[in-house]
């Protein structure tokens, strides 16, 4: 089922590392495709970095006045409802009003977590919303949730993390049959802790469910999907960037250690290139939190506008594909059709 009409996402123009400038800039590219932005932050400082990025009057851009932010140090849960103007308050607000389809914001996490499930509300019939990360493979992007809404987690919740994510593996990532793994440590169905053996079994319906799969089969792409609790997530994707920065600094310094190995690294460079591209976090955008009446997407603090963008873009895909609606007619009872399906 694809949403009707055009398209708006609400980005949080005072989130991220670098805004607002990094935030405006990718709202302009953005913009220019097509897809309308209701820019949220302190409509004074906003004005004025896109006049200073050439748009004092930008197409498809509406900026909404948010007056307060949330910096990095603070309790996000605490300083959504103390500040319920902030710009990440504001951005999900937006959402949940329906004026926009989606949420974007490179800004505190936790804030935008609490803000999300706050304004947004869960979908119908989603028990927990779970946070899924895009993380690259052998065979292509996999899927990763929950990776840090849930520390702790049901059986019945791994299931719904399940459907969530094939969903959205197949209808914004384009994954035609996405296989779903269940992160134990092993791959007999009797291996594993009590929380993943019971959702062995209850994930037996799910459709593309392959079985138990180990962190060693993440980066080898032996499942589109990898399902856990946010706890263990967490951990791994914390351990998957650690290593993926290693190894790009590790070769690094290998191609630059002699002279015979930079003459070497000027022939590699274009495959060394291509390498960074594959694990730059800034290639999928940021983390989504799956189960709110809207697209949530938490960005990197030190997201570029390429990472913002591309954040944006995939909220809108899933938007366009009505995955929202999908959620709730999967969770209602059996998988939904293919987006678009009569």
């Amino acid at each position: 089922m694809t949403a009707p009409g055009p398209i708006r996402i609400a980005l949080d123009g005072m989130g991220g590392d670098h805004a607002p400038a990094t935030p405006v800039a990718a709202a302009l590219k953005v913009a220019a495709e097509g897809i309308g932005i209701l820019l949220a932050g302190d409509e004074a400082v906003l004005r004025e970095e896109l006049r200073r990025q050439g748009a004092a009057e930008p197409h498809g851009i509406e900026v909404v006045h948010a007056p307060e932010r949330i910096d990095s140090s603070e309790d996000g849960a605490r300083a959504v409802r103390a500040k319920p103007d902030s710009s990440v308050a504001v951005a999900c607000r937006l959402a949940g009003e329906g004026r926009a389809q989606g949420a974007v914001s490179a800004g505190h996490t936790g804030a935008m977590l609490a803000a999300a499930t706050l304004h947004m509300r869960r979908a119908r019939g989603v028990l927990r919303p779970g946070i899924a990360v895009v993380a690259p493979s052998a065979c292509g992007p996999v899927v990763l949730i929950d990776v840090g809404a849930n520390a702790e987690a049901r059986p019945e919740h791994l299931r719904q993390f399940a459907l969530m994510g094939r969903l959205f593996a197949r209808d914004v990532l384009g994954v035609p049959e996405p296989r779903v793994g269940l992160l134990s440590i092993g791959e007999e169905a009797e291996k594993g802790n009590e929380l993943v053996r019971t959702a062995h079994g209850l994930l037996a319906d799910t459709p593309g469910f392959i079985g138990n799969v180990e962190g060693r089969d993440i980066p080898g792409g032996a499942a589109d999907v990898v399902v856990t609790d946010g706890f263990t997530g967490n951990v791994v994707l914390k351990l998957y960037e650690g290593a993926a920065s290693y190894l790009l600094r590790e070769v690094r310094a290998a191609v630059s250690a002699t002279l015979v190995s930079r003459i070497g690294g000027l022939l590699v460079r274009p495959s060394l290139r291509r390498m960074r591209e594959r694990t730059d976090p800034n290639t999928f955008g940021g983390a989504y939190l799956l189960g709110v009446r809207g697209l949530a997407v938490i960005g990197h603090g030190n997201a570029t506008p390429v990472g913002i963008a591309n954040a944006v873009r995939l909220a809108a895909r899933g938007a366009r594909e009505g995955l929202v609606e999908q959620f709730a007619a999967a969770l209602a009872g059996g998988d939904a059709e293919p987006a678009g399906a009569t």
